[in-house]
């Protein structure tokens, strides 16, 4: 008996060449999206970019409810306006008018590899030249120097030389770190950045973070993908936060410590920038801000939250 697929094609005139031969950029919220990266980046995108729905996947299949509970509104005496989970590909025009896929949604919680199979075919049908996927996670890194990244996959390329940070580590596993599995087991070209937060702002939306997710995408797929508001945003938070800051000695000197290890770092390493061409220049700390005002504002016990911030600064290691 042949299983049920989990894709279905609701758009029209699946042979039109126009579709061959695209990109495609993957962002699966997971449990690990410091920074509040997922949102940021899909508001972003689907609020700036000409988008139309391609297929979707049986969310109710995939998906286990205790562990992602969709949310709902009560309305005093009833309840509304349920989300149901969503998993989604999106055929996208960036800002030269050049196409590419977008697989976004929540992460499957179920059937991976029923899923990555249906993945491939999609790949496959469509002759897809390149996936790029990305994550958020929380690190032991200063929102005071530029995001760093890991970078992996098959295109060496794309990947060579520019992780801030390679460790050789056992991490709990994701679907799009599976999809790069499979995706190299068939040959076909897969590549990955995994976004360094600071630990201590991952629970805070942090624009920085999806400026350079969005940079990384935009180079290794040759989109121009929009991240002015982000930058923005990112700009006017930073001033909030140096001057949070300076009103606070204990935090200014973790702080401080981070920036330390970091640059020392990164003048043993020197990685190599994606994002810089002949014209270009690696964006600063001012452009790469930090959305931590409310965080760190409601910090009552600065000794508290340095001695558990430290310790959480683990959690770097998990989810590649």
């Amino acid at each position: 008996m042949s299983k049920e697929s989990l894709m279905t094609m609701v758009a029209e005139n699946l042979d039109d060449p126009r579709f061959q031969g695209l990109g495609m950029y993957v962002l699966l919220k997971s449990m690990s999206d410091a920074g509040h990266t997922h949102s940021q980046v899909t508001n972003e995108l689907f609020g700036r970019l000409e988008s139309k729905l391609f297929a979707t996947f049986d969310a109710d299949e995939l998906v286990a409810y205790t562990s992602q509970r969709p949310r709902l509104t009560f309305l005093g005496d009833h309840f509304a306006g349920y989300q149901a989970p969503r998993i989604e590909i999106y055929l996208m025009t960036d800002e030269m008018d050049r196409n590419f896929w977008f697989l976004t949604g929540v992460e499957p919680d179920l059937k991976w590899e029923r899923f990555i199979s249906e993945i491939l075919s999609f790949i496959e049908a469509f002759n897809v030249s390149l996936v790029v996927g990305t994550a958020s996670l929380p690190m032991p890194v200063p929102h005071t120097r530029p995001v760093g990244v890991t970078a992996h996959g098959n295109r060496k390329d794309l990947i060579e030389n520019i992780s801030t940070w390679s460790p050789t580590v056992e991490s709990p596993a994701g679907i799009t770190s599976l999809l790069e599995i499979r995706m190299a087991e068939v040959e076909r070209d897969i590549v990955g950045y995994s976004l360094h937060t600071p630990h201590y702002l991952a629970e805070s939306e942090y624009p920085a973070v999806a400026v350079a997710t969005l940079e990384y995408v935009g180079a290794a797929l040759k989109l121009a993908l929009p991240t002015d508001k982000l930058r923005e945003a990112a700009r006017l938070v930073e001033q909030q936060l140096a001057e949070q800051l300076e009103a606070n000695n204990d935090v200014r000197q973790m702080v401080d410590g981070f920036e330390e290890r970091f640059d020392a770092h990164v003048q043993e390493h020197e990685p190599r920038s994606l994002l810089l061409d002949e014209d270009k220049q690696m964006p600063n700390a001012e452009e790469l801000g930090a959305s931590a005002e409310d965080f760190l504002a409601a910090i009552e016990n600065t000794d508290d939250w340095l001695r558990n911030g430290q310790d959480d600064s683990s959690s770097g290691d998990q989810d590649q």
